[in-house]
């Protein structure tokens, strides 16, 4: 069975804008669908340099797809899945990233439906709104 997940983060969490977007060279806007300990993420990113082959380049603009399990612990929040297609089946080639979409935030709650996500690894926050919520019906695993 699925296992309960944070009861704080079920939803669709949407970033719709990044700070500083007018600025950077790219930047990525997410999408998070979070249910029971499960989540999906979509990332718009655009691009005003390529820094990838003509064919994967697509203008400027391309989407990335992961999904996995999610795991809080006291105000953080660890991702472990992998990158996926838009059917959110798995990817094993193609443009952009392949494997493992691993990565954690520190958590601070700006609001009853507002986050704001920290990456120690990226200076950027991620301000995220929650765009519907969900209650959390545990399935069983296939």
């Amino acid at each position: 069975m699925q296992e309960q997940g944070a009861d704080f983060m079920q939803g669709v969490w949407v970033e719709d804008s990044v700070v500083y977007q007018n600025q950077l060279l790219q930047y990525t806007k997410h999408r998070f669908k979070i249910t029971c300990d499960s989540f999906y993420v979509m990332m718009d990113t655009y691009a005003k340099t390529n820094t990838f082959t003509d064919s994967c380049f697509n203008n400027g603009h391309f989407t990335e797809y992961a999904k996995g399990l999610y795991a809080t612990k006291k105000d953080s929040i660890f991702f472990s899945g992998t990158f996926t297609k838009s059917n959110f089946k798995q990817k094993i080639s193609g443009c952009y990233r392949v494997g493992e979409y691993l990565t954690s935030f520190i958590i601070k709650p700006k609001g009853k439906d507002t986050l704001l996500l920290e990456n120690k690894m990226q200076h950027l926050p991620i301000i995220l709104v929650r765009k519907e919520k969900i209650i959390c019906i545990p399935k069983p695993i296939d």
